[in-house]
């Protein structure tokens, strides 16, 4: 039984499966993109991601099945219902998030995204999935749309480039509850480019314990308000 067969909603596993088998197709050009950043990569030096980000308005940088039950399960334990998104590309953590949020009896993802065309096509994907009344997707800048955030947030995916991580998370953490969930995918393999967001939520005086997980990257939880 494959990870997507164990999703009883017809509708949600036929859009997921749809976007998965979209998303590998991109594997061989994103690796030719960054294919001129491999020594700095295996080095742990940082990438120039100002410059770089500019070249994923059509990539959908999506997780892989496994990552994205990982997040619904995460979500569905601790009932979670108002989860912010940062990075929502097309949308496909946003349907594993958003079917958690319905799972747990209603409430919403706020998902973020700063290319237009990005935002529509992940409504539609959404939409397609049968859950648009559990998201609401911001367009532009994350480190403004989530400015007027409402509290208690339970859960927050940082999925979005490694140079707004920290900011986000220091905009979103006062509104986390105790017991909220952050994930970052990409800190574990981005370590350089994500040492300031490590140094952040591995510091107690932060108000989060902190460790490195396989499927999850960096998986933080919020222990103390401040």
């Amino acid at each position: 039984m494959s990870v997507l067969d164990q999703i009883p909603d017809e509708k949600v596993r036929a859009v997921l499966r749809r976007l998965h088998g979209e998303a590998g197709h991109e594997t061989g050009r994103l690796l030719w993109k960054y294919l001129p950043h491999y020594l700095k990569l295996i080095s742990g030096r940082k990438l120039p991601w100002d410059r770089l980000q500019h070249q994923h308005d059509r990539d959908y940088l999506a997780s892989p099945p496994g990552h994205g039950m990982y997040l619904y399960l995460l979500a569905r334990a601790i009932d979670a219902r108002r989860i912010v998104e940062f990075g929502t590309s097309f949308g496909v953590s946003t349907i594993y998030l958003a079917l958690a949020v319905r799972d747990n009896g209603g409430g919403l993802v706020i998902g973020t995204e700063m290319v237009s065309s990005k935002a529509a096509m992940a409504r539609r994907n959404i939409e397609e999935a049968g859950l648009g009344g559990f998201v609401e997707i911001r367009e532009g800048n994350a480190l403004e749309t989530l400015r007027d955030l409402e509290r208690p947030v339970d859960f927050l995916l940082s999925d979005g480039f490694p140079q707004y991580a920290l900011p986000v998370l220091e905009l979103v953490a006062p509104k986390l509850r105790r017991g909220a969930i952050v994930v970052n995918h990409n800190a574990a393999a981005m370590k350089a480019d994500h040492a300031e967001y490590v140094a952040f939520v591995r510091d107690p005086s932060n108000g989060f314990v902190s460790s490195s997980v396989i499927l999850a990257g960096e998986l933080s939880v919020r222990v103390a308000m401040l």
